[in-house]
């Protein structure tokens, strides 16, 4: 389990708490509002204890009917203006915790957007999906039922013993000599509470891991009938989950009756020495009657407070983990004095290239190689070899550790990342469609592609065929990873994206390899009228794709070990010709069979 996961978080943090405060600011006049009317509300409970108090020593003592009918009147109009009060504080707390956590959100979708793909080669994607949603709702609870519902909690309490000690503080102390074994039991409840929360976020961590894990390779269970064996795991870990969230009901069970207990005693000490005082004359029945009721009243926002807590302990953990998120630098930074970078021509040079995405593990040594503005380039080689290393350089997903990457003679260091990749398209293996329409998957919601755009690059590659047969052709719904297309269809829609904006420079990585011969040959049509006037850069297996291609580099653990046209490696009989054999005889061997 991750360590982020392991997290459970104090009840109060100063520096995280300040840090959230941030947040809070542009809304200040909503917590400011929101405070007032939580005293408010705090005052409104206690005055009624004190009005009946009235009502028996002065009224019904005396048969009083006016002054009773008054009170009663009294009574009611305070429940309605509470009533009233309570509706304006949740609209209010509720409002306000919407809007930071809108912020908040917004914040950490910028922020994950702007991250190099190095911080996800070692992060779940599923965790960062929880920073957004969980952490962040947990927050939210904080923020709408938590900050200010505690200061009215408090302000209750306050309220309660300020009426208390003014009717009596002799009563007033036998009230709270239960006080010490109150907060007794609070503290080992929250001390036992918390454990049980550290415990049921990590078994619920592995839960989470292991659905997320056998859901996405469902197809290999069934396929070699591991269900039931499957079954049991999960049902183990699924068991620890319930046996550590059966602890944390144990404590809650056990606090809120002892408290209800507790309140219990008080009363019955209230009457024993209320009653006494009463039958002595030195109190009056409606006191003791208001000080049953403040009892009551009492222990209830002693229990809120203890919910509370627990919201702020959630809160807390949820808030380290999310400043995690947000505190990770790993970016690919932009310089300072970014240099120009416009009209480009579509030169590529590597000087000298090494990279590692790990420490000194270079997978890529020594590159040397330059690719001429409209030329197209082929990379071919062995998985692993570097290939796809390559094209993340040459967009800048990662920065290299040694040499220079030139574009028209300009360092790609040099200049602004969105503006490099705005001159650069590529259509991947592994095709990414969104939610949305076939013509916000082709321009990506762009203001700057018009429609004319659209319909003339899904044209070039031959995507308009199948597109102008659904039914709202370009405005058909796209679901979730284009799961209503196929993987022809897709393809096509890459290449037309790829085509809609426009590139100097149009990087293939193994475009071809998940659509059928029919479909390929269409692309390989669609490929030469996109290449007409741009640098390309293509990686295939299939070396049958790249024949015509003006420049083959071929590359073998990282190193380029040889470059040349077609007939030109065939000649060399070298790595190039031992793939081409290799290729030759599995087709040879496939038309025999």
């Amino acid at each position: 389990m991750n360590k982020e996961d392991e997290i459970i978080g104090k009840a109060y943090d100063s520096q995280l708490m300040k840090r959230l405060m941030s947040y809070v600011k542009p809304y200040k006049k909503y917590v400011i509002s929101a405070i007032l009317f939580a005293i408010v509300v705090a005052a409104l409970g206690p005055v009624r204890p004190y009005l009946t108090k009235i009502a028996i020593d002065e009224y019904i003592a005396n048969s009083d009917y006016d002054g009773l009918l008054f009170i009663s009147m009294l009574l009611v109009a305070s429940l309605i203006f509470q009533a009233v009060i309570q509706y304006v504080l949740t609209y209010f707390t509720q409002l306000m915790g919407q809007k930071i956590i809108y912020d908040l959100r917004v914040k950490i979708f910028s922020h994950v957007q702007k991250l190099a793909l190095k911080y996800f080669d070692k992060t779940p994607i599923g965790r960062i999906v929880t920073r957004v949603t969980n952490d962040v709702e947990s927050l939210n609870e904080m923020f709408s039922s938590g900050i200010v519902m505690v200061f009215s909690d408090i302000f209750q309490i306050i309220w309660i013993f300020i009426f208390m000690f003014t009717m009596s503080w002799d009563l007033s102390l036998v009230t709270l000599s239960v006080l010490p074994v109150l907060f007794y039991g609070t503290f080992l409840f929250r001390r036992k509470v918390r454990e049980s929360y550290r415990d049921v976020r990590k078994h619920l961590a592995r839960l989470n891991s292991y659905m997320q894990e056998h859901i996405t390779g469902i197809n290999v269970l069934q396929l070699f009938t591991k269900e039931n064996e499957e079954l049991k795991k999960f049902g183990k870990i699924n068991e620890d989950h319930k046996k550590a969230n059966t602890s944390a009901v144990f404590y809650y069970a056990i606090f809120f009756p002892s408290v209800e207990f507790l309140s219990s005693i008080a009363i019955a000490l209230i009457i024993w020495y209320g009653g006494g005082s009463v039958i002595e004359g030195t109190m009056t029945i409606g006191v003791l009657f208001a000080f049953v009721q403040y009892t009551e009243m009492f222990f209830r926002p002693v229990r809120d407070l203890s919910e509370k807590y627990n919201i702020m302990q959630t809160a807390m953990a949820s808030s380290e983990r999310i400043f995690n998120l947000l505190d990770n630098e790993t970016f690919i930074k932009n310089p300072n004095e970014p240099n120009e970078f416009k009209n480009i021509e579509g030169k590529i040079e590597f000087n000298d290239v090494s990279f590692a995405y790990n420490d000194d593990e270079y997978v890529l040594k020594n590159l040397n190689f330059e690719i001429k503005p409209g030329e197209s380039a082929a990379l071919v080689g062995a998985t692993g070899a570097g290939k796809t290393s390559i094209i993340n350089l040459l967009t800048r997903f990662y920065d290299i550790q040694k040499g220079k990457i030139l574009i028209d003679g300009r360092d790609i260091s040099r200049v602004d990342k969105a503006e490099l990749r705005e001159h650069i398209s590529i259509v991947l293996q592994d095709i990414q469609l969104f939610s949305g329409t076939i013509k916000s998957n082709i321009d990506l919601n762009s203001e700057d592609i018009p429609f004319e755009r659209v319909k003339e690059a899904a044209e070039i590659v031959g995507a308009n065929k199948f597109i102008e047969k659904l039914p709202k052709q370009y405005d058909e719904e796209v679901k979730e990873k284009g799961s209503t297309l196929s993987v022809g269809q897709k393809q096509l829609i890459s290449f037309a994206r790829a085509l809609a904006y426009n590139p100097q420079i149009l990087i293939l990585d193994e475009a071809t390899s998940s659509v059928d011969t029919e479909t390929e040959q269409l692309i390989q049509h669609a490929i030469e009228k996109l290449l007409v006037g741009r640098t390309s850069i293509v990686i295939a297996h299939r070396l049958s794709t790249i024949q015509n291609a003006d420049k083959i580099i071929v590359m073998h653990k990282g190193e380029i070990r040889e470059i040349g046209t077609h007939q030109e490696l065939l000649a060399k009989r070298g790595i190039y010709y031992k793939l081409y054999q290799l290729q030759y005889k599995d087709q040879e061997i496939t038309k025999t069979a």
